[in-house]
């Protein structure tokens, strides 16, 4: 009965929306790095090679470059404000390469009650990546709610959301969406962008660094927190194996999929975008103090991918610590 509550509720939501938008199926070879394929060979063998290759080699896929270009603007209130820096990849839209960043600083509590968290002996701060097309305003809820607890909050913009959406689009499209190049490439620069923002955080001196993420939020503070040494703990809420199962059977990329169908099957899309799903990184965050939240009744995830991920990352965890 619950069941069918949740999911009538779900569709209802998802059948008021009318701005999702079935763009054209293009394998995106544009906006990938040439591999040295042989001449004439198909589109999707590409992306194999691309995919293998950047699976191969993927410290080197997310490698992030430091910049000391950063812009802190204080907010009127001395505890928050926002930074903004470019991003480390540079893409055909002005609006999508520079970052902005909601900072939230942390106060203490208990006995340095109203004090800013940097008196504490331990400097405490997490990057939070929110849903897809979450607005301005999404999880500064959550950010606040860390402060409470003595930890500053770094709310990312993800690419070609809010301020970074290039003026053609309603949605963030771009991040997920039927070009299968892009796709892959728009989750790379977010998790670029969000070793960016912990590097920051570092020069501020924070020294225990966690991420949280909230639905593709999860997936990209996964790969980060997988492949950037300075993130002690993350908090994954909405999770999945594969990047192509959720956008495959979610109800909320739908229009995506019907895009898809016809030019891609699913099996071909889980390798190609293999280097952007938890699967192939959960070997590096074994060691990685993590949270695992998902929710039963969600039709965007569904549970039995969730409870997949669950079931190998604890596989993962455990021949870790039989190992001699």
């Amino acid at each position: 009965m619950i069941a069918n509550i949740f999911h009538a509720w779900e569709r209802r939501l998802h059948a008021v929306s009318k701005d999702r938008i079935v763009r054209p199926f293009d394998w995106g070879l544009d906006w990938i790095e040439p591999n040295g394929h042989l001449p004439g060979a198909s589109p999707d063998r590409i992306l194999l090679d691309w995919a293998s290759h950047a699976l191969a080699n993927s410290q080197r896929f997310f490698d992030t470059p430091d910049t000391s270009d950063y812009a802190f603007a204080q907010g009127v209130d001395g505890a928050t404000g926002l930074l903004t820096f470019p991003s480390a990849m540079k893409t055909p839209y002005p609006e999508n390469n520079t970052v902005d960043a909601l900072y939230f600083r942390g106060v203490t509590t208990g006995n340095g009650a109203g004090r800013s968290e940097a008196a504490g002996r331990r400097r405490r701060a997490v990057v939070v990546l929110p849903q897809w097309n979450a607005g301005a305003d999404g999880h500064v809820g959550l950010c606040r709610l860390l402060n409470r607890f003595g930890m500053s909050a770094l709310r990312l913009t993800l690419p070609y959301h809010d301020r970074r959406r290039p003026p053609e689009l309603s949605r963030a499209d771009y991040i997920v969406s039927s070009n299968i190049g892009r796709t892959a490439q728009a989750c790379r620069q977010a998790v670029m962008d969000a070793r960016r923002a912990v590097a920051w955080l570092a020069k501020q001196g924070y020294d225990r660094i966690g991420i949280v993420g909230t639905s593709l939020g999860s997936c990209l503070s996964l790969l980060a927190a997988a492949h950037e040494p300075l993130i002690r703990a993350q908090a994954l809420n909405h999770i999945s194996p594969y990047f192509a199962d959720v956008v495959w059977r979610g109800l909320s990329t739908t229009h995506v999929r019907e895009a898809l169908e016809g030019s891609i099957d699913l099996d071909r899309l889980r390798e190609i975008w293999l280097p952007i799903s938890p699967q192939a990184y959960l070997e590096r965050i074994r060691d990685t103090k993590t949270l695992l939240v998902y929710a039963r009744y969600d039709l965007t995830f569904p549970v039995d991918l969730s409870l997949n991920l669950i079931r190998e990352f604890i596989r993962t965890r455990d021949a870790a610590q039989k190992a001699p």
